[in-house]
């Protein structure tokens, strides 16, 4: 697997090495010892599916509060996403910025994203599955999240809203948190 650490600190784009013959292709997508080498210390407690059957349905901008702040490996098996990711640590050096990132079954990248960071994504594509390896489990006490169209953050977001759920149509202006 390939890191790379983005502008964001501790959030990483992961690429697999796909080893290549007349059947396909074979490539490790999990590895703890390279996780670690990379600082990153990660257990999976938990692995979800999020099915999004319209281009431009919009999930996020989410994240759970501490003490259950989590982690999240995020891959785009079908379809692909435009992934967000907003810093929300207020003693990050990157706080109040935010990084994109484009995510489909043909890249087969994945997004670790580190606690203390809000994630959303809309769908570039129909029929879009995203699966997702937590860090944490989810607790629904501690479940929070920003607006997806704060103006703090300003996020550019490629397509109109085609579907967005009334729970994040109403999260508060980051501000208000």
């Amino acid at each position: 697997m390939i890191f790379r650490e983005t502008s964001l600190k501790g959030l990483f784009i992961i690429d697999i090495e796909p080893l290549s013959d007349e059947r396909g292709f074979f490539a490790r997508s999990w590895c703890e010892k390279d996780f670690l080498s990379h600082g990153i210390s990660f257990n999976n407690v938990q692995c979800n599916i999020s099915f999004n059957k319209r281009q431009g349905t919009l999930r996020g901008m989410h994240f759970q509060k501490e003490p259950d702040a989590e982690q999240k490996i995020v891959r785009c098996t079908m379809g692909s996403i435009y992934d967000v990711v907003a810093d929300i640590r207020p003693d990050s050096a990157t706080y109040g910025r935010w990084e994109a990132f484009e995510l489909n079954s043909g890249n087969r990248r994945m997004l670790y994203i580190p606690r203390g960071l809000a994630h959303g994504f809309q769908t570039t594509s129909d029929n879009t599955e995203v699966f997702y390896q937590m860090g944490n489990f989810f607790n629904p006490q501690s479940a929070s999240g920003i607006r997806w169209n704060d103006p703090f953050f300003n996020i550019k977001w490629p397509l109109p809203v085609s579907c967005i759920s009334e729970k994040d149509c109403n999260y508060p202006i980051f501000g208000e948190i």
